[in-house]
């Protein structure tokens, strides 16, 4: 830790730009993560969470801790509930790479979709508040906000499988034909663009979201890496895309799960539900939404690995298991192509 971290510096930091964070620090790493390496920051005076980019040479445009500081300063005025940030610093002088600080949120995080942490009563209102967070986050006002600019125009699915595409091949370490294929029947079936334009969180999952620990309420939706504009469909497939992987530690699904008898919502009740919220009559063609967060989650999860192997993952260990799935997603992606 000690060499993604100097604690004096950072302190000297603090100190020469006045924030209301008082030394000595504790640091403690924060584990689970596989992209920007986050801290916990204990000072005299409160917690802190700390995130930066991750040491070693870096794919472009990945790990922009800059993005995930602008989104959240820029969501403080609304009703999306994000952290309150401190402060960024894009001075390698200090810790070496752009990190910024913002204050920790007390709450408790559902690593598993079937929320067996939850009582059973608890469970369907917990899947509407991320519904409802969801819906939000594809409502907010760019102009308002000041979020017009976050992202570049043009069609989001075509930028993000050509982005995703360069990502894969750059840190690929095998030849997965499913993916191949993937890859080519996304970038002949790209859908024409229907008006929508709305801010995208990216990596929308129940373990990204951090919930009230008395009831059910969100009070923080976490880890906006991959944020950007784009089509708010991405986000709400990536949502069924999870819950359709086993349940595992590693998968965290909802395949083989009894949702009736768990209290949980079917896919076609959480779609419905984002769709009353939206004002929408319905999604089609979603098969093909489904079949590219497959296909970005088998991206983003080869990046994991490739970094895991040159040495500068977070959680190295953990990133050679997770890389273990990516022909999965290939294939169950190949399969979403099918369902159009």
């Amino acid at each position: 830790m000690t060499e993604l971290i100097n604690i004096k510096n950072l302190e000297n930091w603090i100190e020469n730009n006045g924030l209301d964070i008082q030394s000595p620090l504790r640091i403690e790493k924060i584990s689970g993560g596989q992209s920007n390496p986050t801290f916990a920051v204990y000072a005299q005076n409160g917690s802190f969470v700390l995130r930066r980019k991750p040491p070693g040479v870096l794919l472009k445009s990945a790990h922009a801790v800059d993005r995930e500081f602008r989104v959240q300063s820029a969501l403080q005025a609304t009703g999306i509930p994000v952290a309150k940030m401190v402060a960024l610093c894009q001075d390698a002088a200090v810790l070496g790479a752009d990190f910024y600080i913002m204050e920790m949120l007390d709450g408790r995080v559902f690593d598993d979709p079937s929320l067996r942490d939850a009582p059973q009563t608890d469970r369907r209102a917990i899947m509407d508040e991320m519904n409802r967070v969801l819906a939000a986050i594809h409502n907010v006002d760019l102009d308002r906000v000041g979020l017009s600019d976050y992202g570049p125009d043009g069609n989001y699915y075509q930028r993000q499988v050509d982005r995703w595409t360069k990502q894969y091949h750059a840190s690929a370490t095998e030849t997965i034909p499913d993916m191949e294929d993937l890859i080519a029947w996304l970038g002949a079936h790209i859908p024409p663009e229907d008006g929508q334009r709305t801010l995208v969180h990216g990596d929308f999952r129940i373990d990204n979201l951090m919930f009230d620990r008395r009831n059910a309420r969100c009070i923080g939706v976490l880890d906006w890496e991959l944020s950007t504009l784009g089509h708010p469909y991405a986000d709400l497939a990536g949502v069924i895309m999870q819950w359709g992987m086993p349940n595992g530690a590693e998968t965290r699904g909802l395949a083989g799960i009894d949702r009736a008898e768990m209290g949980l919502m079917t896919d076609q009740d959480f779609i419905d539900l984002y769709c009353e919220r939206r004002g929408l009559a319905g999604i089609d063609r979603f098969g093909f939404y489904l079949a590219f967060c497959y296909f970005r989650m088998a991206a983003i999860l080869q990046g994991v690995k490739k970094r895991a192997l040159d040495g500068n993952g977070s959680d190295p260990e953990r990133g050679l298991v997770l890389g273990q799935w990516v022909p999965e997603f290939a294939k169950l992606g190949v399969e979403a192509t099918k369902n159009l």
